[in-house]
């Protein structure tokens, strides 16, 4: 017979939040795909310096059984969500368990109980913490590590959370595009005259040098061209801030670009190396004996096989003239000449099929399959 479970709820205190992060490094012990966060990155994420905490409140809990941390999860009530979306939901995010079931329907228990409290109607996750983080389940594609900043899971953890009374809400797709058979010639060529449709538009890298004199025109293409989006929420200025200060030190020269005319921003593509190639071996920590298998990576001396298109953002009045064609041509250019040798392109909504017919065109394909579910309370 199992001892019992205790659930243990956590401050956000540096001290407290080592404790919650080091959960992760129990539940995934011998997993070759896991990629430890960094840990004095994801430490941030929980600090007050994160904008988030203007407008949104966090729980932190974890569970203890025969003395030992075997599972975690936060609860996360983001005002701004609810104002946007009119809704009257709670977040479960951050959540990691062994694979015990009464474990995981404890930790569940502590967020139901604490969202009826706040008097949400609904837990919508994992969000980790928002939509505009990492955020999603993993379903599909465990064959293979996560890349740069998105999720990865046990398979074991869908049934437990279907088990605690959620469905699912929303799939979120990861393609997959080998560039080496990527018909990039032809794209480039409907993509040229696509630019050339549009008389005053031109299309330029942002450098990391000068990220700050674009930031604004940054964050105006990307409150705009995700507005309608399900489950979107305009980032405040700060956010975008706090995102762009962690980003810069991974940004690689002509993998970001900015599309704009004499008077506006029109386009926005996003693009990092996956450095979660690098950061494996690091398990979390810089100053370990995986940083001298990790500083090629970071000295530019050798390239992850893999780079992630995060973001495409198109202004509506901008959209189906070329444009996102344009620029994916673009990026994928210049990450085949400079020896990625694929990239994957997430995370797009299931039922984007506008972006996904697209991505198909470059020769992408589904590959990974990340879930949000939803519990009425």
């Amino acid at each position: 017979m199992k001892s019992e479970i205790e659930i243990v709820p956590l401050s956000r205190s540096p001290r407290e939040v080592s404790r919650f992060l080091q959960v992760s490094y129990t539940v995934y012990r011998g997993d070759p795909c896991w990629v430890a966060p960094v840990l004095m990155d994801a430490k941030t994420v929980f600090s007050d310096r994160n904008p988030l905490f203007e407008h949104a409140e966090m729980r932190l809990w974890v569970a203890r059984r025969e003395g030992r941390d075997v599972g975690r999860i936060a609860g996360i009530l983001d005002h701004h969500h609810n104002q946007r979306q009119h809704d009257s939901a709670a977040f479960f995010g951050f959540f990691e368990t062994l694979n015990d079931a009464p474990v995981a329907t404890r930790l569940f228990e502590a967020v139901v109980a604490w969202a009826k409290a706040q008097g949400a109607r609904r837990v919508l996750g994992p969000m980790n913490p928002t939509t505009n983080d990492e955020c999603g389940l993993l379903v599909e594609g465990f064959d293979s590590p996560p890349a740069l900043m998105m999720t990865y899971n046990p398979p074991y953890y869908a049934d437990l959370v279907r088990a605690a009374g959620f469905r699912k809400v929303k799939d979120l797709l990861a393609f997959y595009i080998d560039l080496a058979q990527s018909p990039r010639a032809r794209l480039e060529r409907i993509a040229a005259r696509s630019v050339q449709r549009l008389a005053d538009l031109r299309i330029r890298p942002i450098r990391r040098k000068t990220l700050h004199q674009d930031l604004n025109r940054i964050k105006e293409v990307y409150n705009g061209a995700w507005e309608q989006n399900w489950g979107f929420v305009p980032m405040t200025d700060g956010e975008i801030d706090f995102m762009a200060q962690r980003l810069k030190p991974l940004l690689a020269e002509r993998l970001v670009y900015l599309a704009e005319t004499a008077t506006e921003p029109a386009a926005f593509l996003l693009a990092l190396p996956d450095y979660n190639e690098a950061f494996q071996p690091l398990r979390g920590r810089l100053l370990t004996p995986g940083l001298f298998r990790a500083l090629p990576y970071f000295l530019g001396w050798k390239r992850p096989r893999l780079v992630r298109l995060l973001a495409l953002g198109i202004k509506p009045k901008f959209r189906k003239r070329g444009l996102e064609a344009a620029m994916i041509a673009e990026g994928l250019k210049f990450a085949a000449e400079a020896g990625f040798g694929a990239c994957e392109a997430s995370w797009i909504l299931e039922d984007n099929l506008l972006v996904q017919r697209l991505i198909g065109i470059f020769g992408g394909r589904a590959y990974k399959t990340y879930r949000l579910y939803e519990r009425d309370l």
